[in-house]
């Protein structure tokens, strides 16, 4: 039976998301979107991605669901969002792409988005909440933390640890076996060769502290 679901909103991030869910559920996916939550008022009414916006992410208690994805790219919004929606006993959802390759074994936690072309390699460890964006690569026995953002095109070799929450942007390469502390930030682009600590913006070839 089809599982409806509203994604929390309605900007490119959530279209995003109802891509993916659209391009599952025409696969056999069991997950179906039934519109937007959003809380922009000039949103409210609108026709996305043929979706409707249906109001504020109060209504979420008034329109009848079985699941949500929180489609918001900022990670501390989207982390604290996934704490309160989750404590109202919500159930968030995972969105993944079927052109996605995902190796056997690899554990997803719940609300976590997986783009197009993403691969994850064996004994890797994805988290809550996370974004893994279009064709980026997580090689083996990776562990992404909760609420984490790998941008598109960034490729991370083996054994690399991402804190909760880091963001790694467009481009980036995480050398094997490196760590990125949680909420810190390694620039579009940046080489990181060597560990980064806790909340700390990285950037360059090599990546260096801002």
């Amino acid at each position: 039976m089809a599982q409806r679901i509203l994604i929390i909103g309605a900007g490119g991030h959530a279209q995003v998301v109802a891509d993916i869910l659209s391009q599952a559920a025409a696969n056999g996916g069991e997950y179906h979107p039934i519109g937007y939550l959003d809380d922009d008022p000039r949103r409210h009414g609108q026709q996305v991605l043929g979706l409707p916006v249906l109001g504020p992410v109060t209504a979420l208690a008034d329109i009848p669901h079985d699941g949500i994805v929180i489609a918001i790219g900022d990670n501390r919004t989207r982390a604290r969002l996934f704490i309160e929606l989750t404590a109202r006993g919500e159930q968030l959802v995972s969105a993944i792409h079927p052109s996605a390759i995902i190796a056997a074994g690899v554990t997803i936690g719940p609300g976590t988005m997986i783009c197009a072309g993403a691969i994850i390699n064996p004994g890797s460890v994805i988290g809550a909440n996370v974004i893994l964006n279009t064709g980026c690569t997580v090689d083996h026995h990776n562990q992404i933390g909760d609420h984490a953002h790998l941008a598109p095109g960034v490729h991370t070799g083996g054994e690399v640890v991402i804190g909760a929450g880091a963001l790694i942007g467009i481009g980036a390469i995480v050398m094997p076996r490196r760590r990125v502390g949680a909420w810190s930030v390694a620039g579009a682009g940046a080489l990181v060769q060597r560990d980064v600590a806790d909340e700390t913006v990285v950037a360059g070839v090599p990546a260096r502290p801002l």
